[in-house]
């Protein structure tokens, strides 16, 4: 690819392979979200920040960043706005399971505990030649090219998870006392999500009014306190539907959801499927 920085899109975020190169100018703010595909992300140029999970990170030109599937992320202006970043997103059946190219445990690295790799300039260049020959794929496409990109991505995991071993590993950035506030309401949501949680509960664990931790919990994670809990509690969902046989009814009260009906609302509003939609294209068994 030429040194220009065009916008280069192709597919879907959701769909089976996405990839997404943009150089912006002006502030630019993606509220919190999650997918059920991999994402790689790679920061060209510029300083941006992003909240994965229930952590704040603090990026830099030349990282990269690994964010495993229903991982909630949002990224966020840091400083001068100006900023390019490559976004490739692919499911598992772009790669094709039991594929001879697929490494057994390769997409384990994407569940690790940081997603931030700080690359080294020999490391960037590597990662950027092959982020550059897949823009170069689909901005031509020659005879084969959806072929070539399944090697490409092959060719990226494979040295990315070479270069977990050797690359650094920043810690999350240091928060201000409200940002570790947040930070303590997402893990306490995570650990007692199938519990009964309320606004009020929280404000007296916390030490912070009603109206403030709903604001602030909002302004900071693009979600409001009620949303985030149906979200997790339906990621569970997500994980008990796929990985066991327990009965619909039964996964609904074991994550919180105090009637079926409420669960299946909530599940179709957020999966765009019923539950038992979902188990019949994702079960196991």
């Amino acid at each position: 690819m030429s040194s220009d920085t065009r916008t280069v899109a192709y597919g879907e975020e959701e769909g089976e392979f996405y990839y997404h190169r943009i150089h912006r100018t002006k502030p630019f703010e993606r509220n919190n979200h999650y997918h059920g595909t991999y994402e790689i992300y790679y920061l060209v140029s510029g300083e941006r920040h992003y909240f994965i999970k229930e952590k704040l990170y603090s990026i830099r030109a030349g990282d990269l960043i690994l964010i495993n599937k229903f991982d909630v992320h949002k990224t966020s202006g840091q400083g001068d706005p100006e900023h390019e970043r490559i976004v490739i997103n692919f499911s598992d059946s772009f790669l094709g399971k039991g594929h001879p190219l697929l490494a057994s445990g390769l997409l384990g690295m994407f569940s690790q505990d940081t997603p931030l790799l700080r690359l080294t300039i020999p490391e960037q260049d590597t990662v950027l030649q092959i982020l550059n020959k897949m823009a170069d794929e689909i901005t031509e496409r020659s005879d084969s090219y959806e072929y070539m990109l399944r090697v490409l991505l092959m060719e990226l995991l494979i040295k990315t998870h070479r270069l977990i071993r050797s690359a650094s590993l920043p810690a999350p950035a240091s928060m201000n006392p409200l940002h570790q506030k947040i930070t303590d309401v997402v893990k306490h949501i995570h650990a007692h999500h199938a519990e009964k949680i309320t606004l009020q509960q929280l404000s007296e664990t916390f030490f912070i009014s009603p109206f403030y931790l709903s604001r602030i919990f909002k302004e900071i994670t693009g979600f409001t306190i009620i949303n985030y809990l149906n979200l997790t509690r339906i990621r569970e969902a997500q994980r008990l539907l796929t990985d066991t046989d327990l009965k619909i009814v039964d996964i609904a009260e074991a994550i919180g959801f105090e009637s079926l009906t409420h669960f299946d609302r909530t599940f179709k509003k957020i999966m765009k499927m019923t539950a038992s939609k979902y188990r019949k294209f994702n079960s196991i068994s």
